[in-house]
């Protein structure tokens, strides 16, 4: 009776978790309708932003591996997508997976004037990923979670395209009161703990986390059971 009492809170305190309020629309409405690739490349891929610099050791971390299978979902302009696409050669494949029509078509033509031939570009509609089932070994998000207008239907689709064992890595911005910008906090909906809770509930478990790699981002590392 005890044990079934435990679960039953387990299972309580899990939905309080999945169900906690996601992102407003508005803060994804600027890549959506008609995004400005090129104004929001040079936002990416700016030596001020902190996963730019640190790109080379975020994807080293992330432990990319020839013959993968890579998601990087939110994609944006691509900055990561093409680095997984040649850190998975020989024999790997990437899906850059947004929900910018504009970004997803210029993936698309950067890949194609690049020659990179493992690249697929997919438009989501940021909750299902429209991705094979159990097909990824890595799902990659940078900057993202925090735009999740529906965080456990979206991790739901996560968990459904990830092979049993694959990983999700994700890098967000850190949201400390007092330390992090007021803007930025008012900004990200949800601090690393809160994340964590919320990637546990739907029912992944943390991996490790890659501690004093960055300042204004965390790394966190968690697998599909």
């Amino acid at each position: 009776m005890r044990r079934l009492l435990a679960w039953l809170a387990s299972l309580v305190f899990a939905a309080a978790f999945a169900a906690e309020e996601g992102a407003k629309p508005e803060i994804n409405r600027p890549y959506v309708i008609d995004a400005d690739v090129a104004r929001w490349n040079k936002s990416f891929e700016n030596e001020r932003r902190e996963v730019y610099v640190k790109r080379m050791e975020i994807v080293a971390a992330a432990a990319v591996k020839p013959g993968m299978t890579v998601a990087d979902i939110g994609a944006g302009t691509g900055l990561f997508t093409m680095l997984f696409a040649d850190a998975v050669k020989p024999g790997g494949s990437v899906y850059a997976v947004d929900i910018s029509p504009n970004f997803v078509e210029y993936i698309r033509e950067t890949a194609e004037k690049r020659r990179v031939r493992n690249v697929t570009a997919v438009l989501t509609d940021g909750v299902e990923l429209k991705l094979p089932d159990a097909s990824i070994d890595l799902v990659y998000m940078s900057d993202v979670y925090h735009h999740f207008e529906h965080p456990a239907e979206t991790l739901a689709s996560i968990r459904r395209v990830l092979k049993p064992g694959g990983r999700l890595v994700i890098v967000d911005y850190e949201r400390i009161p007092g330390v992090t910008p007021p803007a930025r906090v008012e900004h990200v909906r949800v601090d690393k703990q809160g994340a964590i809770r919320e990637i546990e509930a739907a029912g992944f478990g943390l991996l490790e986390e890659k501690k004093k790699m960055m300042r204004d981002n965390y790394f966190v590392v968690f697998r599909r059971p």
